[in-house]
């Protein structure tokens, strides 16, 4: 979708005129033609509307849109146009250049890696942007949103791997792989645990990716990477495992997030720890009751093999721990109780950090990228407590807060410093305009400006 952004264009190209209400009725008021286009065709300018207005010789003269009140209406841009190219003639002060083409550039996302090669799409020719830092942060979001899209068999733990050392290669950063047997040996002990049972082919993996020179404060981005999710013995019902091959959308957020961070050369160190396995079930899964090790030293009972993200993201947060970050970032598709509290377009986070929590509200808004803040409510810490091991993975029923518990059990092993933990959904379950069903990115684009504000 970053090919949908020109910065030259020989040809000529069609303007867009992006209006508000009124700025669409004036226009319209002054041109007859296109005034009786519009009652033809109920165009009004409201959010998302589209009125495509020919020359004499029944070419395209322009094209008018309207664009509501946030400049994310126009995602749905690319979807309403023919093929061609276009620039943007008019538009609203309050709409930036930049989050013109942005908006242009994720909403020309498509998914057709398994369907026959379709037609050619509308470009835009961009004008008086950053066009090189669109394209970075349109690339880095189609990058998130083909992993989750692509199938589990075409994205196991060695695909995620191979992808992790691509970037690594274009960044001049430096990866090591921890996989298999290796993960005990290296002390990576619930990460075995909850992959051992995949096929050898598909061993578990811990990735680990480092970036930035010596000195400068780092930034840790921690994500879990379920290539697909059973639920283990603890089976999935088939409803429930539908879509669990997008349960590594943590992995592909925290890779695509890097990636904004090393593109734009951020005065970062950055380290991006990636815990891949597969959840599946033979004859070596872990079981319900069974006490795992952590990398911490802390025994962990498995109450529910369907609650395996957190565990391995306590060995990856462990190991955080380790390099002591000035910021920690966590993203998970981590639980259901996230979406019954908040639905599936809005995920939440939850921090201690005052000035962190305010820091990502602030960011999140000026990038239309939305998350809303939930408690790490101390009360409810003691549902994990087990009569056999020091913690266990899945809370007495009586917190009921599934999430909130989740955050907590994953706070028991998170580092000191600023920390954040993100619930995200990853996904779009039915398609609205700009937004198609599939995999979606959530939170990133906010949180690259976050870091990007912090540490300037």
């Amino acid at each position: 979708m970053a090919d949908a952004i020109l910065d030259a264009w020989e040809g000529s190209a069609t303007p867009i005129h992006v209006l508000t209400e009124a700025q669409a009725a004036a226009a319209l008021e002054a041109d007859g033609f296109a005034a009786a286009l519009a009652r033809t065709a109920e165009f009004k300018g409201k959010a998302g509307q589209l009125l495509l207005v020919p020359d004499a010789e029944g070419g395209l003269a322009r094209v008018l849109f309207g664009a509501g009140e946030s400049w994310t209406a126009l995602r749905a841009l690319p979807a309403k146009l023919p093929a061609g190219v276009y620039r943007i003639a008019k538009k609203p002060d309050a709409i930036t250049a930049d989050q013109a083409a942005l908006a242009f550039a994720l909403g020309s996302y498509r998914f057709d890696r398994y369907k026959a090669a379709g037609g050619e799409s509308p470009r835009l020719l961009a004008e008086g942007c950053d066009v090189a830092e669109v394209r970075q942060v349109a690339h880095a979001c189609a990058l998130a949103r083909d992993m989750i899209n692509t199938p589990a068999n075409d994205m196991g733990p060695r695909q995620i791997e191979t992808i992790a050392r691509e970037i690594a290669e274009q960044y001049a950063a430096r990866i090591t792989v921890i996989e298999g047997e290796g993960l005990l040996e290296a002390n990576y002990p619930a990460i075995h645990a909850v992959g051992r049972a995949a096929d050898p082919a598909r061993t578990p993996r811990f990735i680990e990716l480092s970036w930035g020179e010596a000195g400068k404060p780092l930034v840790c981005i921690v994500g879990k990477g379920v290539v697909f999710d059973t639920g283990g013995l603890d089976i999935k019902p088939s409803a429930g495992m539908r879509q669990m091959k997008k349960d590594m959308g943590g992995a592909a957020h925290a890779l695509a997030l890097g990636r904004m961070v090393m593109a734009a050369g951020l005065p970062v160190r950055l380290s991006v720890l990636l815990p891949v396995v597969e959840n599946a079930i033979s004859g070596d899964a872990m079981r319900p009751g069974d006490v795992l090790a952590s990398r911490k030293g802390l025994s962990i009972e498995v109450g529910n093999t369907d609650a395996e993200g957190r565990l391995i993201l306590a060995d990856a947060l462990t190991r955080a721990c380790e390099l002591e970050p000035a910021l920690t970032i966590d993203l998970a598709t981590l639980t259901g109780a996230a979406r019954i509290a908040l639905g599936p377009q809005l995920p939440p986070f939850f921090t201690d950090d005052e000035a962190l929590a305010a820091q990502i509200d602030s960011a999140a808004e000026a990038e239309s990228d939305p998350v809303w803040r939930m408690p790490l409510w101390k009360p409810y810490a003691d549902a994990l407590d087990s009569d056999v091991a020091e913690i266990k993975n899945d809370p007495d029923g009586w917190a009921q807060a599934g999430s909130v518990t989740a955050a907590l059990f994953l706070q028991k092993f998170a580092p000191a410093g600023p920390w954040v933990h993100l619930d995200i959904f990853a996904w779009n379950p039915r398609g609205r305009p700009g937004f198609p069903a599939g995999g979606e990115a959530q939170a990133i684009r906010g949180l690259y400006r976050m870091i990007r504000e912090r540490f300037a």
